[in-house]
């Protein structure tokens, strides 16, 4: 069966710019990470090397100079200040699950797929560091990347090798809770101690989140596992075959996407 993943449309070819990962997460995770054994590691949590660009909806709105215009903009402007992009991203835990699924149940269809989006990674100066060249995923869709090509090819290969899996069962009582404001959001130990609460009455057994608002895209980078020091961590999840249930939740806080990512046996 042939997978059935398109590519996203260039209108979303965007990406948030990441609003945290930094302060003293990366000490409590490695405190919290030696209470859980190897296999629950929190993938990508706190290490993600993920380069967000925020976009700047300011910036879009047209600059209107004949008088005769002034409406339009007008209504533009009003029709921005309505835009609810929770509405817009609500189906996104079917798409990625159903996404995820397709490469499950055809890797093979699914690694020409990797290949063929290599076309997509450019080079591009560290507007931090002009000396550090970094490996971008996609002109508008900013995603820093470790090693790029070879990355991919070797998932790539990774699937070809691979026999069909069953797919993951989508479970509302996987789904992990999502932060309410950004001090939540921004919050370290916020998700571990959603996932200890869930588990007082569910198993989890892997857990992470991933701050990708497109699935084609989302699903598409924790496949090829390229963006932080747990490489290959997310796709060893998503190919497991002992693993049968997933949940997942999105939201949007404020202008920050996040969704949740949760497997059991």
């Amino acid at each position: 069966m042939g997978c059935k993943c398109a590519n996203s449309n260039e209108e979303e070819d965007e990406i948030q710019k990441k609003a945290f990962e930094e302060g003293n997460a990366e000490n409590a995770q490695n405190d919290f990470n030696k209470n859980f054994n190897q296999h629950e590691d929190l993938l990508g949590l706190n290490n993600q090397e993920n380069l967000y660009q925020e976009q700047n909806e300011n910036n879009e709105a047209a600059t209107y100079k004949d008088s005769n215009n002034l409406n339009e903009a007008e209504n533009e402007n009003n029709n921005r200040d309505n835009y609810d992009p929770n509405a817009k991203y609500s189906d996104y835990p079917e798409k990625i699950v159903e996404l995820i699924n397709n490469i499950r149940e055809d890797p093979v269809g699914y690694a020409d797929i990797i290949e063929d989006s290599i076309k997509n990674i450019i080079e591009e100066e560290d507007k931090n560091d002009p000396t550090n060249i970094r490996l971008i995923f996609k002109k508008k869709v900013k995603v820093a990347l470790n090693k790029g090509e070879p990355a991919f090819r070797e998932a790539a290969e990774i699937l070809r090798s691979l026999t069909p899996l069953p797919p993951l069962e989508f479970s509302q009582e996987k789904c992990i809770p999502l932060p309410e404001n950004e001090d939540e959001l921004k919050d370290p130990t916020f998700l571990r101690e959603q996932v200890k609460l869930i588990r007082e009455d569910t198993q989890i057994d892997v857990f992470f989140k991933d701050l990708i608002k497109i699935p084609e895209v989302s699903g598409l980078l924790m496949i090829v596992d390229d963006t932080n020091k747990n490489a290959g961590k997310k796709r060893m999840a998503l190919l497991n075959k002992d693993l049968k249930y997933v949940g997942v939740t999105s939201k949007f806080i404020g202008k920050t996407f996040i969704a949740y990512f949760a497997f059991s046996k």
